[in-house]
């Protein structure tokens, strides 16, 4: 027996007082979220913790996960309490959220889910399903009507299979209920998430058999979506982690959440039926998130996921490898400061190149080690959020974004390389709902006899562009999917730090021009 599996469980009896951020029991449920990874729980969770601290309020939290029952099992048998242990290569600081009332498996669990969604205690329904979770179509933005699991939603087939039919499940049980109105909170990094979700719920609602719309469109027009701007960087439980709680409180916890110490919270106050005082836990509200949103997936989203791309294909484990890296880092600053922000009305509240500053200092974190692979992920939904609208204003401009380009190429690298190329473990090991149709896409492509060397990147970029892994209007521009289909060129034959030469030659060039 190990001395870990000989330590007292993490629970209520043994946690201690000094790391507990909210003490106060009973809590009744006030907020369903939707959700239960590591992010909920080390940021609506901790910022929902400190408010409740600071001004009590029936705002306890049922978590529910999708499918997976790992955490949503092992949170009751440690009466619901997790540590979240803040890194930084200076300290390492452990807290106690205690904010949760329960764990469910929608899956699994589907009528307590629906009942919880329609209890009249709850009066805030808060969402962390990623991207890929909203299950709209990346091509159009509207709700993805052929998603086998979207159809399945709306034909009534049980149990829901999707955020969307859980959510809108729910609030027709309210309307039976003569519930009162509640609030919907996207909390997932998507342009306008409070508008995006109320489009697509509506969307949902209006797909459904017209009876079923009719008794629900009045309803939906008493329901409030927020929108809302989250961050901190969150990657996934390993055993060392495991091993820090053991060290500093000397209890035994299976499911503790690493974080970076930064976290930020910005939300439009328009609650339907009151909120936690969350500006007392940390968070901040404004009139207009937008700015901040923008700020966030750009600067943030959109280079975390260059240094990721680059930093996978030349063998990076982890973000703070990559940056370390000087090609990287030059890339990343580049694509920040030339491409992403001038295309961000920046807060009036936020300073820039502190902002920047903190952004570096966040991704060197070498206590952290958030790994590249889970970074890159995904990287077909979240690439339709950050590279689009950028590009397009660069275009619009006379301008090649050069940087968003190699980002773009960089993902294609790592999710279908062309034949006799290996990007190397961590690429490979991304998942990404895309990675099964782009492979056929590369095989076409790189069989393509239009043009000398490169004809065959270009026919492959041009299908992907055109097949809309970046929305219609990117495709547009021949001229974008030629730069890209070149990096894809340069990355495969001569590796990253030529590639991140070229977009800065080239972009220096269009400078002095």
């Amino acid at each position: 027996m190990t001395a870990t599996a000989a330590m007292p469980r993490l629970d209520a009896a043994t946690t201690p007082a000094t790391a507990l951020l909210h003490g106060r029991a009973p809590l009744s449920t006030g907020i369903v979220h939707l959700g239960l990874g590591n992010f909920h729980r080390a940021h609506q969770a901790v910022h929902t913790a400190a408010a409740l601290a600071a001004e009590d309020g029936p705002w306890g939290i049922l978590c529910v996960a999708s499918r997976s029952a790992a955490v949503a099992d092992a949170l009751p048998e440690q009466d619901l309490r997790y540590a979240v242990v803040e890194l930084s290569p200076e300290r390492t600081r452990i807290v106690v959220p205690a904010v949760h009332t329960g764990a469910l498996v929608a899956a699994r669990e589907p009528e307590e889910v629906l009942a919880a969604l329609a209890a009249p205690g709850t009066r805030i329904v808060t969402l962390t399903v990623t991207e890929h979770g909203y299950t709209f179509s990346p091509r159009t933005g509207h709700l993805d009507l052929d998603h086998a699991d979207v159809r399945a939603d709306l034909r009534g087939d049980a149990p829901p299979r999707t955020t969307l039919g859980l959510i809108v499940r729910g609030l027709q049980r309210r309307v039976r209920a003569a519930a009162a109105p509640i609030t919907v909170l996207s909390c997932d990094n998507l342009v306008a998430n409070g508008a995006t979700t109320a489009r697509l719920v509506h969307e949902f609602a209006a797909a459904l058999p017209a009876a079923e719309y009719a008794e629900l469109a009045p309803y939906l027009a008493t329901i409030t979506f927020p929108n809302s701007m989250v961050d901190r960087i969150v990657p996934a439980t390993t055993d060392s982690y495991r091993d820090a709680v053991a060290a500093q409180l000397g209890v035994r916890d299976a499911v503790p959440v690493p974080a970076e110490p930064f976290s930020m919270w910005v939300i439009e106050d328009e609650f339907a039926a009151g909120r936690p005082a969350w500006e007392r836990g940390g968070a901040r509200f404004a009139a207009d998130v937008g700015p901040y949103e923008l700020l966030k997936l750009r600067l943030l989203n959109g280079t975390h996921s260059m240094i990721a791309y680059l930093g996978a294909l030349d063998g990076a484990a982890t973000i703070p490898e990559a940056i370390a890296r000087p090609a990287v880092h030059g890339a990343a600053l580049r694509v920040l400061r030339d491409e992403f922000l001038p295309t961000v009305p920046v807060p009036a509240d936020i300073d820039v190149e502190e902002y920047t500053r903190q952004l570096f200092e966040r991704w060197a974190n070498s206590a952290l080690g958030h790994r590249t692979t889970q970074v890159g992920s995904d990287g077909s939904v979240k690439l339709a959020q950050r590279v689009p609208d950028p590009a397009l204003t660069h275009l619009a401009a006379g301008r090649m974004p050069h940087h968003l380009a190699l980002t773009v190429a960089g993902y294609l690298c790592c999710l279908a390389p062309p034949d006799g190329f290996d990007p190397g473990p961590h690429p490979t090991a991304m998942t990404d709902p895309a990675r099964g149709r782009l492979a056929p896409l590369r095989s076409s492509g790189s069989s393509s006899a239009d043009g000398p060397a490169g004809a065959g990147s270009r026919g492959f970029v041009r299908a992907v562009l055109r097949g809309g892994l970046l929305g219609t209007a990117l495709a547009e521009h021949d001229e974008f999917t030629a730069r890209v289909a070149e990096f894809v060129d340069v990355l495969v034959r001569h590796g990253v730090a030529a590639a991140t030469r070229e977009a800065a030659s080239a972009t220096d060039v269009a400078h002095q021009a």
